[in-house]
């Protein structure tokens, strides 16, 4: 590998300190890298702030990414369907997708310049809400919106009516994503290399109201129900903590496997299992 961009999450790396000294450090070994700050954004133009311009990642051999998962999402968003594989540096705190540790940066770098590393194949979720289309590495959480005590949610697979949720909301969690915002809400741990749809409650007004595992192939749709007269929006829904949209009673939104996927640089060979002990284990 040879030609790099760079991602960074600034409150994490101050002033691109961290940034500078991988770019000096890949150029000095006769690399290129060039850090996507918002300037860099601004100067191609684009109409999607989140999606960069397909000539600039036509060269580019992987995007390394500075921060926790949160930005490594970003990143995801940023690279819009292009096959450019992704590699994390750990800035944050349990770090699922931010393999590298700062201790560790050079000694990854040596590798990636010489292509020993492994890659891992991620899939991602296609949702669909007011005729507009979006992707999400880890999930899709609709959640109640204004003064809603609880939303009403009918959840649909394959057009067949499947439950009626009263909760706070609903998340639709890829294999990645279930390690996230899944995982707080009770619901189950699936491995990343699975290709699977998991729809969790968010602080269900039911005891009977479960976590369902759907598969890859299904497609559920979460349809909005009116519980409050004097409220227009009853929910809003979001995509990987972003592109929000509001929903009004009757409003759906629709998610299925996308036919993108994320490609992850590993340097390690790590067991997914010996991770999960490491990060959340007692």
């Amino acid at each position: 590998m040879r030609n790099f961009i760079i991602f960074t999450n600034t409150d994490k790396d101050p002033g691109y300190e961290l940034s500078n000294k991988i770019v000096d450090y890949l150029v000095a070994h006769d690399a290129k890298a060039m850090i996507i700050t918002e300037q860099v954004r601004e100067s191609f133009q684009q109409k999607d702030a989140n999606v960069l311009p397909k000539e600039l990642l036509s060269d580019v051999d992987a995007a390394i990414v500075l921060g926790g998962d949160g930005t490594m999402l970003r990143a995801a968003r940023d690279l819009g369907g292009s096959p450019t594989p992704l590699v994390g540096i750990n800035l944050g705190t349990l770090g699922f997708l931010t393999e590298i540790e700062v201790s560790n940066v050079y000694q990854a770098l040596d590798r990636l310049l010489i292509d020993d590393y492994f890659v891992e194949k991620r899939m991602m979720i296609e949702g669909a809400v007011n005729g507009d289309t979006y992707h999400a590495l880890n999930d899709i959480v609709i959640s109640r919106a204004g003064f809603s005590r609880i939303i009403g949610l009918n959840i649909y697979v394959n057009d067949e009516l499947l439950e009626t949720y009263e909760a706070d909301g609903v998340i639709v969690a890829t294999p990645t994503g279930s390690t996230g915002y899944n995982l707080s809400a009770g619901g189950p741990i699936i491995s990343p290399k699975s290709k699977a749809i998991v729809v969790t409650p968010i602080s269900p007004h039911s005891l009977m109201a479960k976590s369902v595992v759907f598969d890859s192939t299904d497609e559920v749709r979460i349809e909005i129900v009116k519980k409050r007269k004097t409220q227009d929006t009853e929910a809003i829904v979001s995509f990987d903590g972003s592109d929000n949209a509001g929903l009004s009673a009757g409003d759906s939104v629709t998610a299925k496997m996308s036919s993108r996927e994320i490609t992850l640089i590993k340097m390690y060979d790590v067991n997914f299992y010996k991770i999960l002990r490491d990060k959340i284990g007692g």
